[in-house]
């Protein structure tokens, strides 16, 4: 199966929660804090949104920033993907 987003939408792939601090701790499970980091996985096509034309400004590829608690959660067989609006993503990481 694929997930092709519609819209504004672009599909996410979170980045793995760190399991030790800098310090050298490790976390159990539920301690570890939900990473803000992605790689975009598909972008939708844009278009008109809402009455407001929208162009999509971030490529397949990209790491990005995203709110901490925006999105929907989405398990596609062992994978777990993030499907959000563009207006959710913060900043692109160079």
């Amino acid at each position: 199966m694929k997930l092709v987003p519609l819209g504004d939408r672009v599909i996410l792939k979170e980045a793995e929660a760190e399991e030790t601090t800098k310090s050298g701790i490790v976390l159990p499970g539920q301690a570890q804090e939900k990473p803000q980091q992605a790689e975009v996985i598909a972008v939708g096509p844009g278009g008109m949104i809402d009455g407001k034309e929208v162009k999509m400004t971030v490529e397949v590829g990209q790491k990005v920033i995203y709110g901490k608690y925006s999105g929907t959660e989405v398990k596609l067989g062992d994978e777990k993907y993030i499907i959000v609006r563009q207006n959710d993503i913060m900043a692109v990481v160079e």
